[in-house]
């Protein structure tokens, strides 16, 4: 049995895991969701990993699933505090000695369709925090969902402010515990190929793939659940990085 710690993305809450926690526990596990003060500009990424660490009790049995955002925090959890297993779903990933912003300035980690379809739409706050509108958010994050359960979703999203985006990670670049990175094909916001050979390259990380949209814990949250729960041995974990992008 593992604890499950599930870390939301930019915009979202821990609600957006309520239809993956019954289907985690149902197969055995623990599983708890957190709730990031993604919404607060003076909450950095310090408060970020305090909130992630009241929520683990056991880091050796802790499953630490990040999604979307949580990609920049997550990794320096689990150099802090080696868990048994990290799973970036969907993720921004880290950078050492760069922000987020920086990284945006070198490379092109977000899908086309992003840059050119949604970005134009996003809104700012007088707080400086950044929105979308309901229309827009679920045709982005929820286009595989039924259309009430994404506009469901789409109108609990909250403002996210640009704190952690802007600030150079402490990620040192070790990776202590073993990692999976999960794409989604259908991601209109996460660029596929460019997360396959970040994840490779910085951490080394198992790939598994799943097509749906950049919300599977909201379209397809039993197959995410099986997916998370499966069980990944052997030399994947073990390989160099060099070597996984070969």
């Amino acid at each position: 049995m593992s604890t499950f710690v599930l870390v939301h993305g930019a915009w979202h809450g821990a609600w957006c895991w309520d239809r993956v926690l019954p289907e985690l526990r149902a197969r055995g596990h623990q599983a708890v969701a957190v709730e990031l003060p993604s919404d607060d500009p003076a909450a950095d990424s310090e408060a970020y990993l305090r909130a992630i660490d009241d929520c683990v009790e056991d880091p050796g049995s802790t499953v630490l699933v990040a999604h979307s955002m949580a990609g920049l925090i997550a990794p320096v959890y689990a150099e802090r505090r080696p868990v048994r297993e990290l799973v970036l779903l969907s993720c921004l990933l880290p950078l050492p000695g760069a922000s987020w912003r920086e990284q945006l300035s070198t490379s092109r980690p977000m899908a086309d369709e992003f840059y050119s379809g949604y970005l134009p739409h996003q809104l700012k706050d007088d707080r400086g925090r950044s929105w979308w509108t309901p229309d827009v958010a679920a045709d982005l994050f929820y286009h595989d969902c039924a259309p009430e359960d994404a506009a469901e979703a789409a109108s609990r999203l909250r403002p996210q402010a640009a704190t952690v985006l802007s600030e150079k990670t402490s990620w040192g670049g070790e990776v202590p515990s073993p990692t999976r990175y999960i794409v989604c094909e259908a991601d209109r916001a996460v660029s596929g190929d460019w997360a396959v050979q970040a994840a490779r390259t910085r951490f080394g990380a198992h790939i598994t793939r799943l097509h749906t949209s950049h919300s599977p814990f909201w379209s397809r949250p039993a197959t995410l659940a099986e997916l998370l729960t499966a069980q990944h041995r052997g030399r994947e974990y073990g390989r160099p990085p060099q070597e996984l992008t070969q």
